[in-house]
């Protein structure tokens, strides 16, 4: 009989672990001998449906009603309103799941607390895996309840060597239990399509285009982006940049811009679905995050070869940037050092821009 692993992935927006999760549990059907079962816990997984059916992956319901359209998803407290709506409602079916299936792995992304929560209170006997997703805020409450939970907690992955030091230097885990684990962002044979898919685009052939991709939210830091883009513009008024997201500080961007008088020069596009459009069309990418683990966005802009430049936050971009030696980094949310970065960008030469990209396309393969 085949060993089980179960993905418990329950999310609101299209972040990075939605991709993370699906391409983990095809490759997990096709390259190995276990059994993937996604585990659709309030309809997030609907629309992936028949993704998951023509790679053969098994996706259970935990209600046969869907409820995640009902849930509000924009801002820090809205979803956690959300979190512990999905934590109750799930509460009695993930228990009733988790007994009647045993002897099976447990792989739990988001909303970890429900079961972690429940293997420790009801002696549950599987193997539980705890995939942390991005960069965790180590607050007291959280490592207290990993510290309280960590026996039932069989293995923690991370998907960066900062991360992976970081948590062994808290003594949380027994560091025989801690991996390093990069996500499955992508399956090669889906770039290559997309690559050979991608659509002409309307950027201007005049202007050199600066690209920014993710959420419109507090971490992807937008606002200094813009700032920093603008008094770079001043002087150099034949570049653009597009955002391409959606998200909680839509508005408020959209008003900066127009307070700074930025409507040509700066464009905000909402949610795109096939993003290599655009990196295969732009002259630069730029991370702007206060934190990421590891920054999906920058595997993607260096699988397409744009050039990249990067804020030094945690957890990721250092790794993928070599240090700067893949791309340039900056002071993360430091007034000024982006800019300086644009202007750094402008004076490489084509050959140290080729060797720069060359090596962030090998360290990311």
């Amino acid at each position: 009989m085949k060993k089980t692993f179960f993905y418990w992935s329950p999310f609101l927006t299209h972040v990075g672990t939605v991709k993370s999760t699906i391409n983990s549990a095809i490759a997990l059907k096709r390259y190995s001998h276990y059994e993937p079962i996604v585990i659709n816990v309030c309809g997030e997984w609907d629309e992936y449906l028949e993704l998951f059916k023509l790679n053969n992956v098994r996706v259970i319901d935990i209600y046969k009603f869907s409820y995640k359209k009902f849930l509000p998803k924009f801002g820090f407290l809205k979803s956690r309103i959300s979190y512990i709506i999905i934590f109750i409602l799930s509460f009695f079916p993930l228990l009733k799941l988790l007994k009647k299936n045993k002897d099976c792995f447990f792989i739990a992304h988001l909303i970890t607390s429900l079961p972690i929560f429940l293997f420790k209170s009801f002696k549950i006997k599987n193997k539980l895996v705890l995939r942390i997703s991005g960069m965790p805020r180590l607050n007291f409450l959280r490592k207290n309840f990993w510290k309280f939970n960590k026996q039932k907690i069989n293995v923690i992955t991370c998907p960066s060597l900062q991360l992976l030091k970081k948590l062994k230097d808290t003594n949380i885990f027994d560091n025989e239990k801690l991996y390093f684990l990069p996500d499955a962002i992508f399956q090669i044979k889906d770039f290559i399509k997309q690559k050979k898919t991608n659509k002409s685009i309307d950027l201007p052939k005049d202007k050199k285009n600066i690209l920014g991709i993710g959420r419109l939210t507090k971490q992807k830091n937008f606002k200094y982006l813009i700032k920093e883009f603008e008094n770079f513009s001043k002087n150099n008024p034949d570049f653009n940049l597009f955002i391409l997201g959606d998200g909680e500080e839509k508005i408020m961007l959209k008003n900066l811009i127009n307070k700074k008088k930025l409507n040509n020069k700066v464009f905000l596009l909402g949610n795109i679905k096939n993003v290599f459009s655009y990196i295969l069309n732009a002259d630069l990418f730029v991370l702007s995050s206060l934190w990421e683990d590891p920054g999906f966005v920058l595997i993607e802009a260096g699988l397409g070869n744009l050039f990249v430049i990067s804020s030094n936050c945690p957890n990721g971009p250092k790794e993928i940037l070599n240090e700067g030696k893949n791309g340039l980094l900056f002071e993360n949310d430091k007034k000024g050092a982006l800019e300086k970065n644009f202007y750094e960008f402008t004076k490489l030469d084509n050959e140290k821009k080729l060797i720069m990209k060359k090596n962030l396309k090998k360290n990311i393969s």
